[in-house]
C-alpha cells in the first residue's frame, strides 16, 4: 500500500428497486440531493482523495451516469451563447479535466465482490478505493475516503469504513471484530456478515467505503460464490486477513446518510438544504408547519 490512491471503483449496476417506479428510467445514483445527483457527491469525494481514474461498474442498460459525465455540446453552447457563465461552469465541472471516467460492464448481478472484480483490468495491482454512492458521507473538512487513503498509506494497510449501529440492527450489516489502535481506528481480526445481535462480536458496521490492496483481486478470483451465486467482498477481505494482511476499521469524521432508502434520501436532502442559508429558512418553515 505504499503507492498513493489514484483509482476508485464505483459499483453502480444495481437496479434501485426501493425507488421504483422512478428508477425504471432513472439510475438510483442519479437521484438528486437538492440539485446534484448522488453520484456527484461520491465522485467529488474520490477526487478529494486524490483519484484521477474513476471506474464505474455498471450494467448494459444504465447509460445515465455516462451521459451525465459526458460533454453536453448543445447545452454548453446555449449557455455560452446566453452568457450564463455560472451555469456553464456547473455543467462543465461535473468531472475535473485531469480526471478520466472509465465504464466497465458487469454482465450479471453476482454480488459486490464480483462487481469489484470487474474493475481488475483497469485497476491492476495497485491500491484502490471502493465507494458505494448509496452512502453519502458529508464532512466540512477532509472527505471520508481521503481520511482513509491517508491512513492506508501511513499504516501500509487496507482500510474499511465503519460506524457504530444499534446492537439490535447488526443483522443488517457486515460487522467487524477488531482490536482498538486509537480513537478512530482498530485492527480487524474477523468480519461477520449480518450476524444476529446475540452473536455479533461488536456493533461496528461496515459502510460503503474501502481502500484495498491490488491483492484483493486474486483473492476474489479464488472466492467461492455463496447464497444466490454471489461473490462477497467480505469473504475476500477475510482471506486477506488470513494471509496476515493488515486491515484497519476506521471510524471516519463525517455524517453518513443511507440514501439506499427513502428515509435516508430525505434526511440527506434536508441536511444539505440546511447548509444553504436561503434554503435553511424554507426547511424551518416547512418543519414548523408540521
Amino acid at each position: 500500500m505504499s503507492k498513493p490512491l489514484r483509482k476508485v471503483v464505483f459499483p453502480v449496476a444495481g437496479l434501485g428497486t426501493r425507488f421504483l417506479p422512478a428508477t425504471k428510467v432513472v439510475a438510483k445514483e442519479m437521484l438528486p440531493v437538492l440539485d446534484r445527483p448522488l453520484i456527484q457527491y461520491a465522485v467529488d469525494e474520490a477526487v478529494d482523495a486524490g483519484a484521477d481514474t474513476l471506474v464505474f461498474v455498471t450494467n448494459r442498460y444504465k447509460h445515465a451516469i455516462a451521459d451525465y459525465f459526458d460533454k453536453a455540446y448543445e447545452l454548453e453552447a446555449k449557455l455560452q451563447e446566453k452568457g450564463k457563465d455560472d451555469l456553464l461552469a456547473l455543467v462543465q465541472g461535473t468531472l475535473p479535466r485531469h480526471v478520466r471516467a472509465i465504464f466497465v460492464t458487469q454482465p450479471e448481478a453476482l454480488g459486490l465482490g464480483h462487481a469489484v472484480l470487474c474493475a481488475k483490468p483497469v485497476v491492476g495491482d495497485e491500491p484502490f478505493g471502493v465507494v458505494l454512492p448509496d452512502d453519502l458521507i458529508w464532512n466540512q473538512g477532509r472527505g471520508a475516503l481521503r481520511q482513509m487513503a491517508e491512513l492506508a498509506q501511513t499504516e501500509q494497510a487496507g482500510v474499511i469504513a465503519v460506524e457504530e449501529v444499534p446492537h439490535d440492527q447488526t443483522d443488517k450489516y457486515g460487522i467487524v471484530d477488531a482490536e482498538p489502535v486509537n480513537e478512530r481506528s482498530a485492527r480487524i481480526r474477523h468480519m461477520v456478515e449480518k450476524p444476529k445481535p446475540a452473536e455479533a462480536p461488536s456493533n461496528l458496521a461496515v459502510v460503503g467505503r474501502y481502500v484495498l490492496p491490488g491483492r484483493i483481486f486474486q483473492l476474489l478470483e479464488q472466492t467461492k460464490p455463496g447464497a444466490g451465486g454471489e461473490i462477497q467482498l467480505t469473504d475476500a477481505i477475510e482471506a486477506l486477513l488470513t494471509e496476515q494482511g493488515k486491515v484497519l476499521a476506521y471510524r471516519f469524521e463525517g455524517t453518513r446518510f443511507d440514501c439506499g432508502n427513502k428515509a435516508g434520501l430525505v434526511r440527506a436532502t434536508m441536511h444539505m438544504a440546511m447548509q444553504d442559508p436561503s434554503l435553511a429558512k424554507v426547511v424551518r418553515e416547512v418543519a414548523k408547519s408540521y
